[in-house]
């Protein structure tokens, strides 16, 4: 098995290593060592702000959390002193426009230095820091806001520009803090901060006092909002330092694309790296560029990535790139999302050099799968098994355990520190997801006989035809193989005789042009590597495909375009 570039010592015999007073798993060269000696350690009184920010600001005030980049692309350095003076500033000005411990604290931003103070300063509060992403359209934005009740507001122009034809039917948002100045209906970030002391007490929380609250993606119905606990951030120290590779405390640094609204983005990268004392890269980007991927690794010498699936196919069809740019400094890829496929697994391996960190979580329940190369866990097609400290089973419908290579539900065992308190304002939506002790994912997967978990698909985007079930995962990674194929979909479509078939969405690479002869060839090239009922009996070329903010396709509405 192809290791990381390493840039620490060879693996020691698993056990704990201590980030203060935090264990997290120790280097292991088998899965089994890895987790052998792992407790979770869950202190009574716990506040993410003190823990990230605090810890490292009162002892090196000057050291740098974050690597934040202009429109011009130069970076400007924001220390752990500077996150502290700021977050306890915003906190004390929140506090003094009647913000209390459990009111919500949105959070409408690119990825910038204000997005982080601001989730200290609602942490600091006791209030609930609620992370929306720049790309939420009106609807989207009017439903987040409504239905949380949120007091506060910290946005930009842009922003503004969509809260203006809103703010009728928003009685709760009585504070907006914008980052670009004062408007009509907004006050000034900075001028607010300014005029703000900064000796705010930090409120001294509890583990599972609310802390956060992100809305799923609602590829099916309403978003809803899922709740966390402080605990929520050390419940992913142990998958954060599995999937990037177990990186010595403090050294590196962390970029990823994803926005920082997402639980990919904020919890997968973002909080553990500045609580473990790794710089993160802030880039305020809009679409993905992978020529301007490669090139901001290559000339800020980023250590670790966490791209999605998406990106990392993209990527794809640059040529040549560790010719192009020198990538000699990055040691870690991690992704999660959707499922990786294969051919991007193998491709990363031959073209960088590197073995992708898979890993698998929800909004709910994040990361609690992961791959590690470092410890011997990595298999192409498989997203990896139970990160230390999470139980986690795939389970028939009966309940039981399914069989080996036997398709079930992903369940995870509560009590677990990364579990969700519960969606906001809907008690019986909560219940309706636990059974007998599991949290019930709905993420259909199967386990093989080395114990590696392969990821199928969402219950809502399996493919029913004839007498099989169909994940989309598989399609998709094929399609995606054949070398005019940037992106593609797979979803079923109505069929008499067989309930559904199989139909694909693709995107193409530049350099090729929508035709009935590229169409052909490439469901051809399926054909000849796919199952025959995984085989789509139609294609579709499209210019984009509709995506969530996390970057996974939506399939209901290629669905719903083919009903």
């Amino acid at each position: 098995m192809r290791r990381d570039r390493q840039d620490e010592a060879r693996p020691a015999p698993g056990g704990r290593r201590r980030f203060g007073d935090i264990a997290v798993p120790e280097p292991a060269d088998t899965y089994e060592n890895l987790g052998a000696d792992f407790r979770w350690e869950i202190p009574e009184r716990y506040n993410i702000a003190a823990d990230v920010c605090d810890r490292w600001a009162l002892t090196e005030p000057d050291r740098t959390a974050l690597l934040v980049l202009g429109p011009d692309d130069r970076p400007e350095t924001v220390s752990y002193g500077r996150l502290r003076s700021d977050s306890l500033r915003l906190a004390a000005a929140l506090a003094a426009r009647g913000v209390e411990p459990g009111d919500r604290v949105a959070v409408l931003l690119p990825q910038s230095a204000a997005v982080v103070i601001t989730h200290f300063a609602a942490y600091r509060l006791g209030a609930i820091a609620l992370p929306l992403a720049g790309l939420f359209g009106e609807a989207a934005l009017l439903h987040r806001l409504a239905d949380s009740g949120a007091r506060a507001i910290v946005t930009d122009a842009a922003g503004l520009a969509k809260l203006e034809r809103l703010r009728a039917e928003l009685p709760d948002l009585v504070t907006i803090l914008s980052v670009d100045g004062a408007a009509e209906t907004a006050e000034d970030f900075f001028a607010a901060l300014e005029a703000a002391p900064d000796e705010f007490e930090t409120r001294a929380t509890g583990p599972d006092d609310p802390a956060l609250m992100i809305y799923t993606s609602g590829t099916t119905g309403l978003a809803k909002g899922a709740l966390h606990g402080h605990r929520v951030l050390l419940g992913h120290l142990p998958g954060w330092t599995l999937m990037h590779g177990f990186p010595p405390a403090g050294t590196g640094l962390m970029w990823t694309p994803s926005d920082w609204a997402w639980a990919g983005g904020l919890l997968n990268v973002l909080m553990p790296s500045l609580r473990l004392g790794m710089p993160v890269v802030a880039r305020a980007s809009g679409r993905f560029e992978p020529e301007s991927a490669f090139r901001l690794m290559a000339d800020l010498g980023v250590t670790r990535a966490f791209l999605p699936p998406t990106a990392l196919r993209m990527l794809r069809g640059v040529p040549d790139p560790r010719k192009r740019f020198d990538l000699s400094r990055l040691r870690n890829i991690a992704s999660a999302g959707e499922a990786l496929g294969a051919e991007t697994f193998a491709w990363a391996e031959a073209a960088l050099g590197l073995t992708i960190g898979e890993a698998y979580g929800q909004t709910e329940c994040n990361l609690v799968l992961a791959s590690c190369a470092q410890a011997g866990v990595a298999r192409a097609g498989a997203t990896g098994k139970p990160v230390p400290g999470h139980r986690v089973a795939v389970l028939r419908g009966d309940g039981t355990e399914a069989g080996t290579d036997e398709t079930g539900e992903i369940a995870v065992r509560a009590p677990d520190p990364v579990l969700f308190l519960g969606y906001w304002n809907q008690p019986e939506a909560t219940a309706k997801k636990f059974r007998d002790g599991w949290w019930m994912t709905g993420d259909q997967a199967r386990r093989d006989a080395d114990g590696y978990i392969r990821f199928i698909g969402r219950e809502d985007d399996l493919i029913t035809s004839a007498a099989y079930r169909i994940g989309p995962a598989e399609i998709e990674a094929c399609l995606c193989a054949h070398p005019a194929v940037a992106l593609a979909a797979a979803v079923g479509v109505p069929d008499p005789l067989r309930t559904e078939t199989v139909k694909a969405f693709v995107t193409l690479r530049a350099g090729f042009s929508p035709s009935d002869a590229l169409a052909a060839e490439i469901l051809a090239f399926a054909k000849a590597r796919l199952s025959a009922h995984e085989v789509p009996r139609a294609l579709t070329f499209r210019d984009t495909l509709p995506m969530t903010t996390s970057g996974k396709i939506v399939r209901r509405q290629l669905r719903d375009e083919s009903a």
